[in-house]
């Protein structure tokens, strides 16, 4: 389907004002939408990158303060920890790109 085809709501051939408008306001809702994506994609690795810079830093911290034992233990945690975050991460920039790659193909079908 075209962007005429798309902007053109009653099917008549032409676009009148009222759906012209409707349609600005989709693209506009639209483009909106993909940047508060990829703000929120950019502060989730943010967040899990300070994660895990954080981590070992906090295991350290506990090891210091004379908490050994809890040291060892959220040492040994830390494999489960920076896998996890890595495979959230990457499951969600994966679906992203799936979806994507999707859209182009649907879009070159349509040509």
């Amino acid at each position: 389907m075209t962007e005429f085809q798309k902007a053109d709501l009653n099917g008549d051939g032409k676009i009148d004002a009222n759906e012209y408008q409707i349609h600005i306001e989709r693209l506009r809702r639209e483009m909106e939408d993909e940047d508060a994506k990829r703000d929120q994609q950019r502060k989730m690795v943010w967040f899990a990158l300070f994660g895990m810079l954080g981590y070992p830093l906090f295991v350290f911290a506990s090891g210091a303060l004379g908490f050994d034992n809890e040291s060892k233990i959220i040492g040994d945690m830390s494999g489960v920890y920076f896998m996890s975050v890595g495979l959230v991460v990457s499951a969600f920039f994966g679906a992203d790109a799936y979806v994507k790659g999707k859209e182009k193909k649907k879009e070159k079908g349509d040509d």
